[in-house]
């Protein structure tokens, strides 16, 4: 025999063999067991899990050669990023908003931001609220051209390179199609949002 081992560290082995590939890859398993149960067993013989509810049952064999029914809870937790305080629309994320919080996976909804990189510097859409998961919807790259503000317009012809006022007629994030004001000509035209604050018209 192997030697005897930790019985949840068996539940755990064998519930992430049991998901196999539909596991999260940073997922790790929070075994609860029923009281009376053995902390150690050489191995399980047999073992069965509900996946939508966690609920496992297995036969343990102890190091004295018993087979005992051992049955609780396998449930899945994954590294979250979530705010740590009420971020009201239009503010920035910081990084000291942030924290990583174990959570279980039944709880994560499947719109939910789960790598942080994803979530900092992001503008809010919706108030969040610290402490959950934040929805994809909730947040968008930073606003860097406001609807009404004044914009220096860049104008690339072949190897012509000229600039004009105008004033933008809605919002935009980085690398978004903004529709200007040219204030020279006072005709409309279709801009990019540029990280300089500047917006390259499109013809």
């Amino acid at each position: 025999m192997a030697g005897a081992a930790e019985v949840k560290q068996l539940i755990a082995e064998r519930t992430e063999q049991e998901y196999g590939p539909a596991m999260p890859n940073n997922g790790a398993f929070s075994i609860r067991m029923a009281q009376g149960a053995p902390a150690e067993a050489e191995y399980l013989q047999e073992f069965w899990v509900d996946k939508d509810t966690g609920q496992f049952i297995a036969n343990v064999v102890t190091a004295l050669g018993e087979i005992r029914r051992v049955h609780g809870l396998a449930i899945l937790n994954v590294p979250v990023p979530v705010v740590n305080r009420r971020i009201q629309p239009e503010e920035i994320i910081r990084p000291e908003d942030i924290e990583m919080i174990e959570m279980p996976w039944a709880r994560v909804h499947s719109f939910a931001i789960t790598d942080v990189a994803d979530l900092n510097g992001m503008q809010v859409r919706r108030m969040l609220s610290a402490g959950r998961p934040v929805h994809r919807q909730s947040v968008i790259p930073p606003i860097i051209v406001s609807r009404g503000e004044r914009v220096m317009i860049e104008l690339q012809y072949g190897p012509l390179q000229l600039t004009a006022h105008g004033k933008a007629i809605g919002d935009a994030h980085l690398g978004q199609e903004v529709r200007v004001i040219n204030l020279a000509s006072n005709k409309t035209i279709l801009a990019i949002a540029r990280a300089d604050g500047m917006v390259e018209a499109l013809f």
